[in-house]
């Protein structure tokens, strides 16, 4: 396994980490998976499962090698019920950060991260209602060794790096997302380039999330490139962007950690994703790519995240509902005026997108 050293506080952080959303099967075979995990050197964890029981396999497999492994765990997640959900309430988040630190049985995390920061609104409230104070105290106290966060907007991410305070923080990064060819600058790939850039520069690393877009380069059908990626080409790409320390697949069980794993014995030709180059912009036409060439929306609608959202429900992604449901703004405000497909340069019928968005969540949420 490889290891890149993160540049405020010198810990090892293995290239593959491992996400923790979609984790299941009896405690027994997730306690497996994760002591597999660290027994081939992957030592980098996303504690943010979609379900508790995965807590528990945590748990099991840290006892006894706390000291090698590196945590990241998020201010604002909480699974009331057993099930993930997402507050700002800060007595609810001091209640859950106490029981996740006993289950492990550790007074600290590594990596102590704002959870899911995407719009203004919700920045204000982190900031104005207590948490970031919070959050700062236990960094001053050694509860919290490094101040984090996770984000999909490069915008927000700007603002909290602002701060100073930084040392890491979470982003989704493959070749989907940071699409570009020719003319065009899909996926607001000069901002997000920008934006690695600038924490390379302020030694602020970037742990990976989505990094086969919720599963769909995997498969020719989902693919925006009408052809699929394998997982190494992937990892590779999002560990070729500047600033990136990790990434973190979510894996299933032990199969799904086995095709993660091959990444560390991978060929540089199994590595090379530079068949996206023969990609053109037409290869895309008719599928969201989330770049925003749309905004403004009339109505306040962040089209591109809405779409991000269903996409990645679709494709398994359960946390993904409650990151639906938190936007300020959803698709069942769409009034159908039309201005996002006239800007869209993929030429997506948003209008019916917003209705069969709106109609889904409306009967699943």
């Amino acid at each position: 396994m490889e290891y890149r050293v993160l540049p405020h506080g010198g810990e090892k952080i293995s290239v593959i980490g491992l996400g923790a959303g979609s984790l299941s099967g009896t405690e027994k075979e997730m306690t497996a998976a994760v002591e597999t995990a660290i027994e081939n050197g992957i030592n980098y964890f996303d504690l943010a499962p979609s379900v508790v029981e995965p807590w528990y396999a945590y748990a099991n497999a840290f006892a006894g090698c706390r000291g090698r492994i590196v945590t990241q765990m998020h201010f604002g997640a909480v699974y009331k019920g057993g099930k993930y959900g997402w507050t700002r309430d800060l007595d609810e988040i001091k209640r859950q950060i106490a029981w996740e630190l006993d289950l492990l049985k550790t007074d600290y995390t590594d990596m102590g991260f704002i959870h899911c920061v995407d719009d203004t609104e919700d920045l204000d409230e982190v900031m104005e209602g207590g948490l970031w104070e919070y959050m700062k105290s236990l960094k001053a106290a050694g509860t919290i060794r490094h101040l984090g966060f996770s984000s999909h907007n490069p915008d927000i991410a700007r603002r909290i790096l602002a701060t100073g305070l930084i040392d890491l923080f979470m982003f989704s990064i493959n070749p989907a997302y940071d699409y570009r060819k020719g003319t065009y600058a899909i996926g607001e790939v000069a901002e997000r380039a920008a934006l690695y850039r600038d924490c390379e520069r302020m030694g602020v690393g970037i742990s990976v999330m989505k990094p086969f877009a919720g599963g769909q380069l995997l498969d020719a059908k989902t693919s925006l490139f009408k052809r699929p990626l394998t997982h190494i080409q992937c990892f590779q790409y999002a560990l070729d962007r500047p600033a990136v320390m990790t990434v973190l697949p979510g894996v299933r069980n032990m199969a799904d950690l086995k095709t993660v794993l091959r990444y560390a014995e991978a060929t540089p030709e199994e590595k090379d994703y530079s068949v996206i180059g023969e990609f053109t912009p037409q290869d895309a036409t008719g599928i969201c790519v989330y770049c925003n060439h749309c905004q403004p929306c009339p109505m306040g609608l962040n089209v591109g995240l809405i779409n991000k959202y269903y996409d990645l429900v679709l494709a398994g992604d359960e946390m993904a509902k409650s990151h639906y449901q938190k936007l300020p703004v959803r698709a069942d405000a769409c009034v159908q005026c039309g201005h996002c497909e006239s800007r869209c340069p993929f030429h997506v019928k948003q209008e019916a997108r917003m209705q069969e968005i709106s109609g889904y969540f409306a009967a699943h949420l």
